[in-house]
């Protein structure tokens, strides 16, 4: 029981890295947008790219993220029925019925990763004090 518990707040923290990077973006163009000032906060900007570099690194290396590998043996010791490769790309596959090879979400998150760059140069973050 205590390695399932553990294995779904791995799971939740994965989620909310995955809403970091996502919804991250989409604040930051709105709020360039919308004038909003904490967008160009540089703690945040750096974290922000951070972890889509992160991503995108790990992701053309051919590895899995660290938490996906966590989640796995977590659920394994639990008994429970555990997963082969990528953490997005098996959730995805679940809910969408994505099939695609693993260079082809290394594309994405690149592609994702060059749209975080382009906000960090639309939307520049102040600097450092």
């Amino acid at each position: 029981m205590l390695y399932r518990v553990a294995a779904d707040l791995v799971l939740l923290a994965h989620v909310l890295f995955v809403a970091f990077v996502v919804i991250g973006l989409v604040l930051v163009l709105l709020g360039g947008w919308r004038r909003w000032g904490w967008v160009r906060n540089p703690w945040f900007r750096l974290a922000h790219v951070a972890a889509i570099g992160f991503v995108v690194v790990q992701a053309w290396l051919g590895r899995l993220c660290p938490l996906t590998h966590l989640e796995v043996a977590l659920r394994e010791r639990a008994g429970d029925a555990v997963y082969s490769g990528a953490f997005i790309a098996h959730y995805l596959e679940r809910a969408l019925y994505v099939q695609a090879p693993q260079w082809v979400f290394a594309v994405v998150y690149s592609l994702f990763g060059l749209l975080v760059v382009a906000a960090w140069l639309w939307v520049r973050p102040r600097g450092f004090r």
